[in-house]
């Protein structure tokens, strides 16, 4: 049996599949579009009980894009965490923990640390389910 490469599909990807369910196109003409069968499409519907997952939208209370470039721009200039924070009006605390988790002082970078905080963030080992076979 010749097996065929996994794809991801990207978000464009997902956004077509999305559209075409809505349209109430079925799972196996939308999976002839990208060459697969309905099993690859499958997956990304039912996860959500084949209702569209809202748009990923930042948290007002986060640090922007821009944000991060003035404290990558301070790092640079050697400013102290708490001149930094004064000018962007945000908590030391705030941009301690955003330049402590990004790689610290000499190796913070904006465009990294922006990318990251839009990754799912790793359930802590407490929560995760078992690896053990039992």
């Amino acid at each position: 049996m010749v097996y065929r490469q996994r794809i991801y599909f990207t978000s464009k990807h997902k956004a077509e599949i999305w559209d075409r369910w809505q349209r109430g196109e079925s799972m196996s003409s939308i999976g002839r579009l990208f060459d697969r069968g309905s099993s690859s499409i499958y997956p990304l519907l039912s996860s959500t009980g084949g209702i569209r997952p809202p748009e990923r939208r930042r948290s007002r209370l986060a640090l922007t894009l821009g944000e991060r470039e003035e404290i990558s721009r301070g790092l640079k200039a050697r400013y102290s965490l708490r001149v930094i924070a004064r000018q962007l009006r945000r908590s030391p605390s705030t941009i301690s923990r955003e330049v402590r988790r990004n790689g610290g002082q000499l190796a913070y970078r904006a465009t990294a640390s922006d990318a990251a905080a839009w990754e799912p963030t790793p359930l802590p080992a407490a929560t995760r389910p078992s690896q053990s076979g039992s």
